[in-house]
Protein backbone atom coordinates (compact mmCIF):
# COMPACT_ATOMS: atom_id res chain seq x y z
CA UNK A 1 0.00 0.00 0.00
CA UNK A 2 2.64 2.42 1.05
CA UNK A 3 4.25 1.53 -2.06
CA UNK A 4 1.38 2.26 -4.18
CA UNK A 5 1.23 6.20 -2.45
CA UNK A 6 4.96 6.45 -3.05
CA UNK A 7 4.68 5.65 -6.82
CA UNK A 8 1.55 8.35 -7.27
CA UNK A 9 3.48 10.78 -5.32
CA UNK A 10 6.12 10.45 -7.82
CA UNK A 11 3.74 10.54 -11.16
CA UNK A 12 2.11 13.79 -9.50
CA UNK A 13 5.08 16.01 -10.15
CA UNK A 14 5.57 14.61 -14.11
CA UNK A 15 2.11 15.28 -14.41
CA UNK A 16 2.17 18.70 -13.06
CA UNK A 17 5.33 19.04 -15.76
CA UNK A 18 3.29 17.83 -18.16
CA UNK A 19 -0.04 20.25 -17.40
CA UNK A 20 2.40 23.34 -17.41
CA UNK A 21 3.79 22.46 -20.65
CA UNK A 22 0.88 21.68 -22.21
CA UNK A 23 -0.09 25.31 -20.97
CA UNK A 24 3.13 26.66 -22.25
CA UNK A 25 2.19 25.56 -25.68
CA UNK A 26 -1.14 26.78 -25.86
CA UNK A 27 0.02 30.26 -24.95
CA UNK A 28 2.56 30.13 -27.98
CA UNK A 29 -0.66 28.64 -30.50
CA UNK A 30 -2.87 31.69 -28.88
CA UNK A 31 -0.52 34.22 -29.24
CA UNK A 32 0.97 33.04 -33.05
CA UNK A 33 -3.02 32.86 -33.87
CA UNK A 34 -3.39 36.22 -33.03
CA UNK A 35 -0.57 37.76 -34.21
CA UNK A 36 -1.73 35.89 -37.93
CA UNK A 37 -4.97 36.91 -37.60
CA UNK A 38 -3.37 40.69 -37.51
CA UNK A 39 -1.27 40.37 -40.32
CA UNK A 40 -3.53 38.35 -42.43
CA UNK A 41 -5.32 41.45 -43.40
CA UNK A 42 -1.79 43.14 -44.95
CA UNK A 43 -0.90 39.61 -46.22
CA UNK A 44 -0.45 40.68 -50.10
CA UNK A 45 1.82 44.06 -48.84
CA UNK A 46 3.79 41.43 -47.16
CA UNK A 47 4.59 39.40 -50.07
CA UNK A 48 4.82 42.93 -51.93
CA UNK A 49 7.54 43.85 -50.06
CA UNK A 50 9.19 40.34 -49.89
CA UNK A 51 9.73 40.19 -53.28
CA UNK A 52 10.64 43.56 -53.59
CA UNK A 53 14.52 42.60 -54.11
CA UNK A 54 13.48 40.13 -56.82
CA UNK A 55 11.20 42.48 -58.92
CA UNK A 56 13.70 45.44 -58.70
CA UNK A 57 16.10 43.22 -60.74
CA UNK A 58 13.17 41.54 -63.22
CA UNK A 59 13.37 42.89 -66.85
CA UNK A 60 11.35 45.52 -67.90
CA UNK A 61 7.68 44.43 -68.51
CA UNK A 62 8.44 40.98 -66.81
CA UNK A 63 6.15 40.20 -63.49
CA UNK A 64 5.43 37.45 -61.23
CA UNK A 65 3.17 34.02 -62.02
CA UNK A 66 0.83 31.93 -60.22
CA UNK A 67 1.16 28.62 -61.51
CA UNK A 68 -1.60 26.77 -59.34
CA UNK A 69 -5.16 27.80 -58.94
CA UNK A 70 -5.07 28.74 -55.56
CA UNK A 71 -1.55 30.17 -55.21
CA UNK A 72 -2.59 33.68 -55.59
CA UNK A 73 -4.60 33.43 -52.08
CA UNK A 74 -2.64 30.81 -50.35
CA UNK A 75 0.70 32.02 -50.48
CA UNK A 76 0.35 34.90 -49.02
CA UNK A 77 -0.89 33.92 -46.22
CA UNK A 78 1.13 31.16 -45.69
CA UNK A 79 3.83 34.40 -45.56
CA UNK A 80 2.02 36.11 -42.88
CA UNK A 81 2.00 32.75 -40.73
CA UNK A 82 5.78 32.32 -41.22
CA UNK A 83 6.32 36.09 -39.93
CA UNK A 84 3.79 35.76 -37.11
CA UNK A 85 6.18 33.08 -36.11
CA UNK A 86 8.98 35.18 -36.58
CA UNK A 87 7.64 37.92 -34.59
CA UNK A 88 6.93 35.44 -31.62
CA UNK A 89 10.24 34.00 -31.49
CA UNK A 90 10.90 35.85 -28.16
CA UNK A 91 7.68 34.92 -27.00
CA UNK A 92 7.79 31.48 -27.52
CA UNK A 93 11.61 31.10 -26.07
CA UNK A 94 10.58 33.02 -22.85
CA UNK A 95 8.11 30.29 -22.47
CA UNK A 96 10.59 27.25 -23.08
CA UNK A 97 13.19 29.62 -20.64
CA UNK A 98 10.04 29.51 -18.04
CA UNK A 99 9.46 25.87 -18.54
CA UNK A 100 13.10 25.04 -17.89
CA UNK A 101 14.44 27.35 -15.32
CA UNK A 102 13.43 26.68 -12.27
CA UNK A 103 15.07 23.44 -12.68
CA UNK A 104 18.30 24.98 -13.16
CA UNK A 105 21.27 26.27 -11.06
CA UNK A 106 21.63 30.02 -10.57
CA UNK A 107 25.11 29.97 -12.55
CA UNK A 108 22.95 27.80 -15.71
CA UNK A 109 20.54 30.47 -15.71
CA UNK A 110 23.08 33.75 -15.63
CA UNK A 111 24.29 32.03 -18.55
CA UNK A 112 21.12 30.74 -20.81
CA UNK A 113 18.95 33.49 -20.62
CA UNK A 114 21.47 35.66 -22.37
CA UNK A 115 22.73 32.97 -24.77
CA UNK A 116 18.83 32.83 -25.30
CA UNK A 117 18.84 36.84 -26.05
CA UNK A 118 22.00 36.49 -28.26
CA UNK A 119 20.88 33.51 -30.34
CA UNK A 120 17.21 35.44 -31.01
CA UNK A 121 19.22 38.35 -32.07
CA UNK A 122 21.84 36.42 -34.26
CA UNK A 123 18.92 34.39 -35.60
CA UNK A 124 16.98 38.18 -36.91
CA UNK A 125 20.30 39.48 -37.92
CA UNK A 126 20.94 36.75 -40.12
CA UNK A 127 17.53 36.88 -42.17
CA UNK A 128 18.21 40.67 -42.21
CA UNK A 129 21.07 40.00 -44.01
CA UNK A 130 20.19 37.96 -46.26
CA UNK A 131 17.13 40.33 -47.22
CA UNK A 132 19.37 43.54 -47.47
CA UNK A 133 22.58 42.35 -48.53
CA UNK A 134 22.28 38.90 -50.34
CA UNK A 135 19.37 38.94 -52.16
CA UNK A 136 19.47 41.89 -54.36
CA UNK A 137 22.96 40.46 -54.95
CA UNK A 138 21.47 37.03 -55.91
CA UNK A 139 19.15 38.04 -57.97
CA UNK A 140 20.30 40.68 -59.67
CA UNK A 141 22.95 37.93 -60.69
CA UNK A 142 20.29 35.31 -61.52
CA UNK A 143 18.33 37.82 -63.76
CA UNK A 144 21.21 38.70 -65.83
CA UNK A 145 22.62 35.30 -66.24
CA UNK A 146 19.44 34.11 -67.93
CA UNK A 147 19.78 33.63 -71.85
CA UNK A 148 18.96 36.07 -74.71
CA UNK A 149 14.83 35.01 -75.44
CA UNK A 150 14.50 33.67 -71.96
CA UNK A 151 11.59 35.51 -69.81
CA UNK A 152 12.60 35.72 -66.50
CA UNK A 153 8.88 35.45 -64.66
CA UNK A 154 9.28 33.60 -61.27
CA UNK A 155 6.24 31.55 -59.39
CA UNK A 156 4.85 33.41 -56.14
CA UNK A 157 5.47 29.90 -54.42
CA UNK A 158 8.37 28.78 -55.38
CA UNK A 159 9.64 32.22 -54.75
CA UNK A 160 8.67 32.23 -51.30
CA UNK A 161 10.02 28.64 -50.54
CA UNK A 162 13.35 29.65 -51.56
CA UNK A 163 13.43 32.91 -49.70
CA UNK A 164 11.95 31.10 -46.79
CA UNK A 165 14.74 28.48 -46.94
CA UNK A 166 17.44 31.48 -47.15
CA UNK A 167 16.14 33.19 -43.94
CA UNK A 168 16.46 29.42 -42.74
CA UNK A 169 19.98 28.63 -43.81
CA UNK A 170 21.48 31.86 -43.16
CA UNK A 171 19.50 32.77 -39.43
CA UNK A 172 20.44 29.05 -38.53
CA UNK A 173 24.18 29.67 -39.63
CA UNK A 174 24.89 33.15 -37.54
CA UNK A 175 23.71 31.24 -34.70
CA UNK A 176 27.57 30.01 -34.91
CA UNK A 177 28.96 31.77 -31.94
CA UNK A 178 26.50 30.35 -29.64
CA UNK A 179 27.56 27.34 -30.68
CA UNK A 180 30.99 28.28 -30.21
CA UNK A 181 30.44 29.41 -26.77
CA UNK A 182 28.24 26.45 -25.43
CA UNK A 183 30.56 23.51 -26.77
CA UNK A 184 33.33 25.28 -24.57
CA UNK A 185 31.20 26.34 -22.06
CA UNK A 186 29.81 22.62 -21.99
CA UNK A 187 33.16 21.30 -21.43
CA UNK A 188 32.83 19.38 -24.66
CA UNK A 189 35.38 21.34 -26.65
CA UNK A 190 38.14 23.03 -25.14
CA UNK A 191 38.62 26.29 -26.54
CA UNK A 192 42.34 25.69 -27.68
CA UNK A 193 40.99 22.46 -29.70
CA UNK A 194 38.22 24.55 -31.64
CA UNK A 195 41.30 27.28 -32.14
CA UNK A 196 43.15 24.56 -33.90
CA UNK A 197 40.24 23.79 -35.77
CA UNK A 198 39.89 27.03 -37.86
CA UNK A 199 41.36 25.46 -40.98
CA UNK A 200 38.74 23.26 -41.01
CA UNK A 201 35.76 25.35 -40.21
CA UNK A 202 36.63 27.79 -42.89
CA UNK A 203 36.64 24.88 -45.61
CA UNK A 204 33.37 23.42 -43.61
CA UNK A 205 31.84 27.11 -44.07
CA UNK A 206 31.90 27.31 -47.94
CA UNK A 207 30.78 23.56 -48.10
CA UNK A 208 27.74 25.04 -45.87
CA UNK A 209 27.14 27.51 -48.18
CA UNK A 210 27.52 25.22 -51.75
CA UNK A 211 24.49 23.16 -50.32
CA UNK A 212 22.37 25.97 -48.40
CA UNK A 213 22.70 28.64 -51.19
CA UNK A 214 22.07 28.89 -54.84
CA UNK A 215 24.58 27.42 -57.49
CA UNK A 216 26.14 31.12 -57.44
CA UNK A 217 29.26 31.79 -56.20
CA UNK A 218 28.02 35.47 -54.49
CA UNK A 219 25.58 33.94 -52.24
CA UNK A 220 27.96 31.05 -51.39
CA UNK A 221 30.64 33.44 -50.60
CA UNK A 222 28.26 35.72 -48.74
CA UNK A 223 27.39 32.74 -46.27
CA UNK A 224 30.60 31.31 -45.89
CA UNK A 225 32.31 34.44 -45.20
CA UNK A 226 30.03 36.17 -42.23
CA UNK A 227 30.01 32.10 -40.54
CA UNK A 228 33.74 32.12 -40.26
CA UNK A 229 33.44 35.95 -38.84
CA UNK A 230 30.90 34.81 -36.52
CA UNK A 231 33.04 31.81 -35.49
CA UNK A 232 36.31 33.95 -35.02
CA UNK A 233 33.30 35.84 -32.66
CA UNK A 234 32.13 32.96 -31.12
CA UNK A 235 35.65 32.26 -30.09
CA UNK A 236 36.79 35.44 -28.86
CA UNK A 237 33.62 35.44 -26.03
CA UNK A 238 34.40 31.66 -25.44
CA UNK A 239 38.04 32.13 -24.14
CA UNK A 240 36.63 35.38 -22.10
CA UNK A 241 33.73 33.19 -20.78
CA UNK A 242 36.75 30.53 -19.99
CA UNK A 243 39.05 33.11 -18.15
CA UNK A 244 35.98 34.80 -16.17
CA UNK A 245 34.78 30.93 -14.86
CA UNK A 246 38.38 29.72 -14.37
CA UNK A 247 39.13 33.45 -12.02
CA UNK A 248 35.68 32.86 -10.55
CA UNK A 249 35.72 28.65 -10.21
CA UNK A 250 35.63 28.45 -6.57
CA UNK A 251 32.58 30.97 -5.58
CA UNK A 252 30.96 28.81 -8.59
CA UNK A 253 31.36 25.97 -6.84
CA UNK A 254 30.07 27.45 -3.33
CA UNK A 255 26.70 28.87 -5.35
CA UNK A 256 26.18 25.35 -6.85
CA UNK A 257 26.28 23.15 -3.35
CA UNK A 258 24.06 26.34 -2.21
CA UNK A 259 21.33 25.71 -5.60
CA UNK A 260 21.66 21.65 -4.77
CA UNK A 261 20.84 21.81 -0.79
Amino acid sequence: MSQNKLTGAEELPFLSHLIELRDRLLKIVLFVTVVFLGLSVYANQIYSLMAGPLLKHMPKNSTMIAIDVASPFLTPFKLALVVAVFICIPFILYQFWAFVAPGLYKRERRMIFPLLIASTFLFFLGVAFAYFAVFPMVFGFLTAAAPEGVAVMTDISKYLDFVLTMFFAFGVCFEVPILTIVLVWSGLVSYEKLAEMRPYVIVGAFIIGMFLTPPDAISQTMLAVPMWMLFEVGLLCSRLIKKKSSSAQYPEVLEHDEDYY
